[in-house]
């Protein structure tokens, strides 16, 4: 997940401008347009992603290590995720 890193107060003002020049009544085509152009993305990519999986089965390739490369990858997340997790929960600093 990421974090941006603005404050409330510069969220804001980034909404106010927004307002400002598209008015408030165009805003929901706005949200809806941006909604709609994520999921044709990512569409193209889950299409993209299955063409070359067929594309490599076709030709005999063995794919079957991606998935043990995805799994280890959430696994190093899950691990990192309890790290950080610690380290948020045990401020550095000093003891009063």
């Amino acid at each position: 997940m990421m974090v941006l890193f603005i404050s409330g107060g510069e969220i804001f003002f980034i909404l106010f401008v927004v307002v400002m020049v598209f008015g408030a009544d165009k805003i929901p085509g706005i949200a809806k347009g941006l909604g709609q152009g994520m999921r044709q993305l990512k569409d193209a990519t889950e299409d993209i992603k299955r063409e070359i999986q067929k594309s490599a089965e076709k030709q005999g390739i063995d794919t079957s290590f991606t998935n043990d490369i995805q799994k280890d990858i959430k696994e190093v997340k899950k691990n990192l995720e309890d790290v950080t997790g610690t380290i948020s929960r045990n401020p550095i600093g000093p003891k009063k």
